[in-house]
């Protein structure tokens, strides 16, 4: 394998970044996870643009290059992939060992990718399986503490929700994503996925107030809206979710994934999880493979 590490492609066992780097000592980066299929990355505008936004957050705006998605090409064409799991990472690069930043900015960028089934109409799914959901103690931290709507290196957060999983597990029991709540005990996303699900024909998903608004999380709901069936966002607790319909879990890796149990009750997927099941892989066989 080869990755891109600051503008040029390298062995994988070489791709390595400085000790004194940010984004290792403090978390202080951006990142997006993106697939590519037939060579084509999919919703990069989307994704490119939430990097940008990151970026400007953390107060070193013009350090996603011109030239990314170039890199991400070169990094595919390196490695032979064209379906494949796509990350960036963008850190604040080598400064001094202060807290407080510098304001002059000379990012570290690195493009990592690996091999990933056929998306689309004929494609596999990533997952073995539905979902096994567990409810956490771990809550979401609030926007107010840390913006919700950036992907920063900073995932302690989802690492604690998921050794909360750990513990929970046993031989006859293991949950494989964690559903985090809110400050106010509402149900806001997993650790590495948005959730959705049915309620007597409706659609709700949680509102994007103290969560991740995922790039798959949009592109779901902006198909919901083109079958013109009823879509909600609002703020749910667990009783509303565990006597769910149905239930999905979205992410770019993912793409919608059926959730079978939460908290040890059965869910399932239904009507409404296959149809937009089928519209995604639509939208990306027209999009990527046409």
């Amino acid at each position: 394998m080869q990755y891109h590490v600051d503008g040029s492609l390298v062995p994988a066992e070489e791709a390595t970044v400085s000790v004194r780097d940010r984004g290792f000592r403090y978390g202080d980066a951006a990142f997006e996870t993106l697939r590519a299929y037939g060579g084509e990355v999919f919703a990069w505008d989307a994704h490119f643009a939430r990097l940008e936004h990151t970026c400007e957050v953390l107060g070193m705006p013009d350090a996603v290059p011109d030239d990314l998605a170039l890199r991400v090409a070169e990094t595919l064409d390196a490695n032979d992939l064209r379906d494949a799991y796509v990350r960036v990472s963008v850190t604040r690069g080598v400064q001094p060992g202060k807290l407080t930043p510098r304001e002059d900015v000379d990012p570290t960028m690195v493009v990592v990718v690996k091999d990933l089934p056929r998306g689309g109409r004929s494609g596999t799914p990533v997952w073995d399986g539905p979902a096994t959901v567990q409810s956490v103690k771990t809550r979401r931290i609030p926007s107010n503490a840390v913006p919700a709507d950036v992907k920063t290196h900073n995932y302690l957060n989802g690492i604690l929700a998921r050794l909360e999983l750990r513990r929970a597990s046993s031989e006859a029991y293991r949950p494989d994503e964690a559903l985090m709540r809110d400050a106010e005990g509402y149900v806001a996303e997993g650790a590495t996925s948005n959730l959705f699900f049915v309620d007597d024909g409706t659609l709700k998903t949680p509102a994007a107030d103290d969560l991740l608004p995922g790039i798959t999380r949009r592109t779901v709901l902006d198909l919901a809206e083109g079958e013109s069936f009823p879509v909600e966002t609002g703020r749910y607790t667990l009783d509303d979710v565990r006597g769910a319909d149905e239930a999905f879990l979205t992410n770019s890796t993912w793409e919608l994934r059926p959730v079978g149990t939460i908290d040890g009750i059965d869910v399932g997927d239904g009507p409404v999880t296959r149809l937009l099941t089928r519209l995604y892989d639509d939208r990306v066989e027209a999009t990527c493979y046409a």
